[in-house]
C-alpha cells in the first residue's frame, strides 16, 4: 500500500470512529487516542476497520504502534497483506 492510500485509509476509518473530528486540521504527529479523544473500544474499532478495509494484517501486537498519523500512516504502507 502507499503511504498515500494508507492515509486516505486512515482518514476514511477515522471518519467512522470519530464522524465529528476535523480530521482535515488533524497535524501528522497527533495524537490520535488523545486528540480524537479515543477510548480503547475506538481504538479496536480503528484497527479491525483498518484491517479489513485496507485487506492487512494487523497483530494485537502492533496495536500500539498506531499512536499518531504519521506513524499509522507509515505501519498501513509496510503492512502484510491479509491471508486469504
Amino acid at each position: 500500500m502507499t503511504p498515500a492510500a494508507a492515509r486516505d485509509l486512515l482518514m476514511t476509518c477515522l471518519g467512522e470512529i470519530a464522524p465529528d473530528a476535523d480530521l482535515a486540521a488533524l497535524p501528522p504527529g497527533a495524537d490520535l487516542r488523545r486528540d480524537l479523544d479515543l477510548d480503547s473500544m475506538d481504538v479496536f474499532n480503528l484497527v479491525a476497520a483498518l484491517a479489513e478495509q485496507g485487506g492487512v494484517e494487523i497483530p494485537d501486537r502492533d496495536a500500539a504502534q498506531l499512536v499518531s498519523v504519521d506513524a499509522a500512516v507509515a505501519y498501513l504502507a509496510g503492512a502484510r497483506p491479509a491471508r486469504a
